[in-house]
């Protein structure tokens, strides 16, 4: 779950600098006294990726709570789909605020909620390709009897005592008593 994390966050890193230093860039630049300075900006950008770091841990943590292991569909569709539930949310409870809140082009705020899907949608197939769920460990048994008759299952454990297995075979043995009248 850290490594997918881990490489969410790499991913957000290279992904924002392609959506923010490149394609909205012109953008930016058109609506920068909206904005920080750059010399400003530059001294909150540790901040800014360790805040992201955790948000990204949080971001598979989340993925890891729900996926969904019968579900069709590959882990990168998973992730895909999960991305994608996330980028609603990201823009509608903040990208669209910014908009409505600073003196930006519209344009811009439109571009900027666009994106977060874009962006999220990324963001969960690359956490989708890493985790992996975990297997459910079956328990290991000595025995698996099955009395078809009685339509019951009894497993004993490794561990079961001479004791228990008693007390299993007289609760099996009334169960029959009982099942067969």
């Amino acid at each position: 779950m850290v490594l997918a994390g881990i490489a969410v966050w790499v991913a957000s890193i290279a992904v924002g600098y392609v959506i923010n230093d490149i394609w909205l860039m012109r953008l930016y630049h058109a609506n920068a006294w909206a904005y920080r300075r750059a010399g400003d900006v530059r001294t909150l950008v540790p901040i800014g990726l360790g805040v992201q770091l955790l948000g990204c841990l949080a971001f598979a943590f989340a993925y890891a709570k729900g996926y969904e292991r019968d579900h069709e569909g590959s882990e990168v569709a998973q992730g895909i789909r999960f991305g994608l539930v996330v980028a609603l949310m990201v823009a509608g409870f903040a990208t669209v605020w910014n908009l409505v809140t600073q003196p930006i082009a519209v344009r811009l705020g439109v571009l900027e909620t666009v994106s977060r899907v874009g962006e999220f949608g990324i963001y969960g197939a690359v956490v989708g390709l890493i985790y992996r769920h975990p297997e459910p460990r079956l328990p290991k048994v000595d025995s698996d009897i099955v009395d078809l008759e009685a339509g019951f299952r009894q497993v004993e454990s490794r561990n079961a005592t001479h004791e228990g297995r008693e007390t299993h075979e007289k609760a099996n043995h009334d169960v029959r008593k009982i099942h067969e009248g």
